[in-house]
């Protein structure tokens, strides 16, 4: 049950970075892949800056979110897709 949870949240988190950064749409798959990864790196991100935006479903979807745009800008300078 707990991979659901995390494979939801990593595709809500994503689908809502893509959107947010109005980058290309890379799919289910690779928002979830984008989501879930953008989570580790906006816990990392956020804890670097102090700031924590909670424990809930909301705090740990925005914080992938923010992770996923973290990765989706650093994806763009990397193959200049933009």
């Amino acid at each position: 049950m707990e991979l659901v949870v995390i494979l939801i949240i990593g595709a809500v988190a994503g689908w809502l970075g893509s959107t947010l950064y109005k980058g290309r749409g890379l799919g289910l798959l690779g928002n979830i892949v984008i989501g879930i990864i953008g989570s580790f790196v906006g816990y990392w991100a956020l804890g670097k800056l102090g700031v924590d935006l909670g424990s809930g479903w909301v705090g740990v979807i925005l914080t992938g979110a923010i992770g996923a745009i973290i990765i989706l800008i650093l994806l763009n300078l990397i193959f200049n897709r933009r």
